[in-house]
């Protein structure tokens, strides 16, 4: 099988699983006639089991895909939005929808197989090349899903649930497409092949010789392409403490982690603080059209990224610091303001943002890794911004937790609970939204003092070359001062 074939059944796949019309329109399907769902069951006991379970499934996922080969997994990804997507057309009641909210985790969790295939089917020279049309696909996928049930919904007046068999069908086509994809031979890990073995125990040198990518050679215990379970722990180990002692990779690297931590939050609420502000059962809403935009803006900002006049390593954490206090900027805009149209605007510009300091933290972290780490990293940074979301999820959206509301211009009140005044509202109980704006807010603080660190470090140390450079040339080779 040549490489086009597999690569046009990824793209396939990409497409075919991230095409979701309904999607856009989830918060509003729970909260309406069809499930007959409060705003408290969804925001604080539905939503937040997708949280948990993604953190739950993502390590054993992680290595279960590499184990299995990667194909396994992509079926268990369609499957599971398969199972999502029918008892959403067919189940009710609370613990129906957090079952579901279990299988969409699992389905996000699977997406990692997706990337990880490329590598087993294609040769690392084009190893990017191929990843490039596949996040394509995805991303048309995601777009031209929201477009469709936006369009379905305002225009053509489709029902909502409707829109749930479309997704449905999509998702039965993504399973399709991966069954007939190849089933490959090896893998990153546990079925090493011994060229990849040999390539990734070879020094950045020789392979820059050999006209290949540089790549941070791999540990020793990696080197005799063990497959056993025990040895690809150790390996992994022993990979993730040498990436992290570097500290750029370190920085953005937190940065990753936090931030996506925050993203996840934003996204997984938004629908909620729309339907806060603009009510989908008395007025007609714009989702779709919203998330369509954002998905395109955030792809087109993803490809400025090389086209930005930064020198990322002198200037990088700076400009974390101010794009991430544009992030905060905009969160604290969509609570407090309250208006639909300045929340769908300040939404579309964060996730914009967003993508175009992911892309870049991505290609500053993978740049001098063999790809053997840079799937260990990015699935470390997932996994800690997980376990951040996980935390947050558990304290701020919880009913077990605080259970807090999701903006400040709507108070809903529980059973048996009085009215407070906004002052008190705002002083007692702090939305999630403004506490979400407060958490970027630190983020921001947080690169700011080591951006301003780092700069202070760099004058400090420029600055004592040339007195270096002075006391060698005043001084004779056997230390006597030079007439």
């Amino acid at each position: 099988m040549t490489v086009f074939n597999p690569t046009l059944l990824l793209c396939a796949f990409g497409f075919s699983s991230s095409l979701r019309p309904f999607e856009p329109f989830i918060t509003a399907f729970l909260l309406g006639p069809d499930k007959n769902l409060t705003e408290t069951q969804v925001v604080n006991e539905i939503f937040p089991v997708w949280t948990y379970s993604y953190l739950a499934l993502l390590f054993p996922v992680f290595l279960a895909t590499d184990f299995l080969r990667y194909k396994p997994l992509l079926l268990l990804q369609a499957g599971s939005l398969v199972v999502t997507y029918v008892l959403l057309c067919r189940a009710r009641g609370l613990l129906a929808m957090q079952l579901l909210e279990f299988t969409y985790g699992l389905a996000t969790a699977s997406e990692v197989a997706y990337y990880s295939y490329i590598y087993s089917v294609v040769e690392l020279e084009r190893y990017k090349r191929v990843t490039g049309f596949c996040r394509g696909a995805t991303l048309l996928g995601s777009a031209a899903g929201s477009l469709l049930g936006q369009l379905l919904f305002s225009v053509a007046e489709v029902p909502l649930l409707h829109l749930a068999f479309i997704t449905l069908a999509s998702a039965a086509v993504a399973f399709l497409t991966a069954c007939f994809l190849p089933m490959p031979s090896r893998s990153l890990f546990f079925h090493m092949s011994p060229s990849a073995a040999a390539l990734s125990s070879s020094s950045p040198s020789e392979q820059m010789k050999e006209g290949r990518e540089a790549m941070i050679p791999r540990s020793p215990e990696s080197r005799d392409g063990g497959s056993g379970p025990l040895e690809v722990l150790k390996m992994l180990f022993a990979d993730f403490v040498k990436c992290y002692s570097s500290r750029p990779l370190l920085a953005w690297s937190v940065w990753w982690a936090l931030s996506t931590c925050g993203y996840f939050q934003i996204v997984n609420y938004i629908q909620a603080l729309w339907e806060d502000i603009h009510p989908s059962g008395r007025l007609m809403i714009y989702n779709g059209y919203v998330e369509t935009l954002a998905t395109l803006l955030g792809a087109l900002a993803a490809l400025l990224v090389g086209c930005l006049p930064v020198s990322w390593s002198t200037w990088g954490e700076l400009a974390l610091a101010a794009l991430s206090f544009l992030m905060a900027a905009c969160v604290f805009l969509m609570d407090m303001l309250g208006n639909i149209w300045v929340c769908y605007g300040v939404y579309v510009l964060f996730r914009a943002v967003y993508m175009l300091l992911i892309t870049m933290a991505t290609f500053q972290i993978a740049a001098n890794l063999s790809v053997q780490r840079y799937a260990l990293v990015f699935g470390v940074n997932t996994f800690g911004a997980l376990l951040l979301q996980t935390l947050l999820t558990l304290v701020v959206v919880d009913s077990a937790g605080l259970g807090l509301d999701i903006n400040t211009q709507v108070r809903r009140c529980r059973p048996g609970e009085v009215q407070v005044s906004f002052v008190t509202h705002v002083c007692r109980f702090p939305p999630q939204f403004l506490i979400y704006a407060a958490y970027f807010t630190a983020i921001a603080v947080v690169f700011l003092v080591a951006g301003l660190c780092g700069l202070i470090c760099k004058r400090i140390s420029k600055a004592e070359e040339p007195t270096l450079e002075v006391q060698e040339l005043s001084s004779s080779p056997d230390g006597t001062p030079c007439m």
